[in-house]
């Protein structure tokens, strides 16, 4: 059972990572490069489809998965893997879980209640882009290194 939650959270936590990732190096500077109304209108658009798409079940799934691997780690502190299973998961879950619904959501909440066309929409993309890409760059380092601590648990076991 383990065996298989570890293998269930490395995969889903680099694809979580990969999708960071891809927020962090590109997208956000090209969705930021055709203009604000642009930009923020294909942004809101993302942030409606992508709750609605796989990646909300991955984003609770590898959660938990992480969640319960902290918490065996912690239970079976002696076993090979087990420190690497607490760091791996508690990492994800503060650097992604929380993360995201401390700082991304709320962000995103602000964002889709502006109209891109309206008179506030230039201030809200500059605020949007100054916060949400930090936070997005702490998610994806998190997710990164959890993947790395969850790999070496692998390896050790």
């Amino acid at each position: 059972m383990i065996t298989a939650t570890l293998w269930f959270a490395a995969i889903s936590v680099g694809l979580m990572a990969g999708i960071y990732f891809t927020f962090s190096v590109f997208v956000m500077q090209a969705l930021d490069a055709v203009g604000q109304p642009f930009g923020m209108a294909a942004m809101q658009s993302i942030n409606r489809v992508i709750v609605k798409s796989l990646f909300l079940p991955l984003f609770f799934a590898s959660s938990l998965a992480c969640l319960l691997l902290a918490v065996f780690g912690v239970m079976h502190r002696g076993t090979p893997g087990a420190w690497q299973m607490v760091g791996g998961g508690a990492l994800y879950l503060i650097g992604m879980l929380v993360v995201t619904a401390a700082a991304n959501v709320p962000l995103n909440n602000a964002l889709e209640a502006t109209d891109a066309n309206g008179p506030d929409a230039e201030a809200m993309w500059r605020r949007y882009m100054q916060s949400w890409l930090p936070w997005n760059h702490v998610r994806t380092v998190s997710c990164t290194v959890s993947l790395v601590l969850l790999i070496a648990a692998i390896a050790e076991r």
